[in-house]
């Protein structure tokens, strides 16, 4: 597949991905590799992509940091750039980050921090990364268990998307994943969304070219508003009650975590009820969404008392401004409204419609 130029990197694919990077470790003759990966990259991903990297006499050292959403805090990044400093890491140091999102955001904000910013490169290994997390340079970590609260927006040198690592990967990561491509066709293209919908099953085979068609979609955005003025604002389609939703589950003992994909399913249901009655979405559309969103992901239970502390969590999402909460809603299909409002009543009747459709 033919190579994506964002801003100020450039996304490559497969094969073509490890000569972009041996390249260009040859051509900056960095001090030291290191590659940051979890418990699962450790033993699934890094022998792999060691076979493929041509360090030469360059130093690699491999930095490990516990799996899952709950260890994106900057507790594991005090971790990470204590390593670094014990290696002798300097400014002329790499960062290659093998991982899903977690590893992608997390070390994106410790190499856009560390002695004020090295270089880096991420390799995402998840369909939630390929897709979404590693493209447009958005880096950080959670807050107790509010999503992304601290970070910076700063790409990477180069992104590569080895789509063999999928077959390393969990069915519900894989679906996860999905949620963020059906979140693309929602808000910039209905005939994508379409297509999306009316797979007879989530198939690696098919998967190159919507990954790609994915990460085009994504990167139009990002480009013309890489800061998040305006357009780029689009992306947080189903994701202000979608945090606040994966927040919750994660903060409560009592409740199973959800992966930032399922709770976005049910933020984008949400959402487009949202959009009924404060944009205009026609109802039918509103069916067509939902059902296209539930051949994929179950419904997630959210009790009366639950949707209390959901909508107190609101308050703490990023886009919101002067006290209101913004949502991204849907005039249609492919036309989506930013900085739009609704008030709690409702945003229950939201709840009541996904509780009962």
């Amino acid at each position: 597949m033919q190579s994506i130029s964002t801003k100020n990197s450039v996304v490559y694919f497969n094969g073509n991905l490890y000569t972009q990077v041996n390249s260009y470790i040859n051509s900056i003759k960095p001090s030291i590799i290191f590659i940051l990966v979890d418990t699962n990259t450790h033993e699934y991903c890094l022998p792999y992509f060691l076979q493929q990297l041509e360090s030469g006499e360059i130093v690699v050292e491999v930095m490990e940091m516990p799996e899952g959403e709950e260890h994106k805090t900057i507790d594991i990044c005090m971790g990470v750039w204590e390593a670094l400093s014990e290696y002798g890491a300097d400014r002329n140091s790499l960062l290659i980050n093998l991982g899903g999102g977690v590893v992608t955001d997390l070390g994106g904000f410790v190499a856009s921090t560390y002695m004020r910013g090295i270089d880096y490169i991420n390799i995402p290994t998840s369909l939630l990364a390929m897709v979404d997390a590693s493209i447009g340079g958005k880096t950080g970590v959670d807050l107790g268990g509010l999503k992304n609260q601290v970070g910076v927006i700063n790409e990477g040198k180069m992104v590569g998307i080895d789509t063999s690592f999928l077959d390393t990967l969990p069915q519900n990561h894989m679906i996860s994943g999905f949620a963020e491509m059906l979140k693309h066709g929602l808000i910039f293209d209905e005939n994508y969304w379409d297509t999306l919908t009316h797979l007879e099953a989530l198939d690696i085979s098919h998967l190159d070219k919507l990954i790609y068609d994915s990460v085009v979609i994504k990167n139009s955005v990002v480009t013309e508003d890489p800061t998040e003025k305006g357009l780029r604002k689009i992306l947080n389609f189903g994701h202000t009650l979608g945090h606040a939703i994966e927040s919750y589950f994660l903060e409560h003992a009592d409740r199973q975590p959800l992966l930032h994909g399922e709770a976005i399913a049910a933020g984008m249901i949400l959402e487009s009820y949202l959009s009924v009655k404060v944009c205009g979405l026609n109802e039918q559309t509103l069916k067509k969404i939902t059902e296209g969103i539930s051949k994929t992901f179950s419904k997630v239970e959210i009790s009366k008392e639950d949707q209390k502390v959901i909508i107190e969590l609101l308050k703490h999402d990023k886009k919101n401004s002067h006290g209101k909460i913004y949502f991204v809603l849907l005039e249609a299909i492919a036309q989506p409204k930013i900085n739009c409002t609704a008030n709690n009543e409702l945003i229950v009747e939201a709840f009541n419609y996904y509780s009962n459709f």
